[in-house]
């Protein structure tokens, strides 16, 4: 651990109007500042003022990109080419974004970090055969560029060198529109383009169903205030998402759009991914963060695009089996704007 202190850093991403702070650990965006529509600056993504949280564990993934494998895999097992794997249960009875120490918990390599116009840092991390349970070398790079004014991308790719293997990358910052720091986003608006979810059972696993949100509490089809329904979801919404109704625009989907309650920032949300994550914050519970925030419950919302949850052990779902030689790719675009 102290090897790693001397090695995590911040970078910064700023052209003009957008700023963002990223860290080599765990690809970590700890800051993301963008003007309303009068001008006002806010800090818009939870996280800490220094790396010491993040590197003592306090952070429930804020920011951070997870991997090898996000979200829940059922009982920390699946079976490969007729080989079953045992990963770490790190959220009994499951395992949960990569294991005890996943990709939001090492320090990635800066390869390439540029500046000017069209910012971006390019960050590489080779995982090894059998880290945290996998099988199979990976080398991943995830690299996040200001594209435009108010609008970041961020492009994530892994390739197996040696066995196939599940891969599954997912960036999980917590956002809230008003400022990371202005209380909780129940006031928020969504809408995300999803006809249906993938259902849940009590220890948040999908059931393999693939379920219409028409007539639910889920339905967010149309734009909905998140806190208008959320009493009838037991805890909160931790639900994926099957992206199957957004437009398509330079080979992504859109897949959310986020307004907060004054209208002054919005937040579209762009993939190439099958589902996507919708997660209210609903273990957030008096985190001390930023300026001395205090985070509780639902003060932030996380729109995590990915491959389903469990695919592995769920033939009906998308396959997340990645295999040696080929290249995983997956796309987000960020885009903010001011609202009416």
């Amino acid at each position: 651990m102290a090897d790693e202190r001397k090695k995590a850093e911040l970078f910064e991403l700023d052209n003009g109007t957008m700023r963002v702070k990223i860290s080599n650990w765990g690809a970590t965006i700890t800051s993301l500042c963008v003007p309303d529509s009068e001008g006002n600056y806010a800090d818009v993504v939870l996280g800490f003022d220094s790396m010491e949280p993040y590197l003592n564990g306090m952070a429930p993934y804020f920011g951070c990109i997870v991997g090898r494998v996000a979200n829940r895999i059922k009982d920390g097992k699946f079976t490969l080419n007729g080989v079953q794997y045992n990963l770490p249960i790190n959220k009994p009875p499951n395992s949960l974004h990569g294991g005890h120490k996943g990709f939001d918990k090492v320090i990635w390599d800066v390869v390439e970090h540029k500046t000017g116009e069209n910012p971006s840092i390019t960050f590489k991390y080779f995982c090894c055969d059998g880290e945290e349970g996998y099988p199979g070398d990976i080398s991943v790079t995830a690299t996040y560029t200001l594209t435009s004014t108010t609008t970041m991308r961020l492009d994530m790719e892994a390739i197996p060198e040696n066995k196939a293997t599940p891969i599954n990358l997912a960036q999980h910052t917590y956002w809230n529109l008003s400022g990371h720091n202005s209380g909780h986003i129940l006031d928020h608006s969504i809408q995300i383009w999803a006809s249906h979810i993938t259902p849940v059972d009590s220890n948040t696993v999908p059931t393999g169903e693939i379920m219409p949100v028409k007539g639910t509490p889920f339905d967010f089809t149309v734009q909905e205030k998140i806190g208008s329904r959320i009493q009838e979801v037991p805890g909160g919404y931790d639900h994926n998402y099957v992206l199957d109704c957004g437009e398509e625009r330079d080979g992504l989907k859109h897949a959310a759009k986020v307004t907060n309650p004054s209208s002054s920032r919005v937040l579209d949300i762009w993939t190439n991914a099958p589902g996507m994550q919708f997660y209210t914050g609903n273990y957030v519970n008096g985190v001390v963060g930023k300026s001395g925030a205090v985070y509780g419950k639902h003060a932030g919302l996380c729109l995590e695009t990915q491959g389903f949850p469990n695919a592995i052990n769920q033939p009906n779902f998308p396959s997340v089996v990645v295999q040696p030689g080929e290249k995983y790719k997956h796309s987000m675009v960020f885009e903010f704007s001011k609202g009416c």
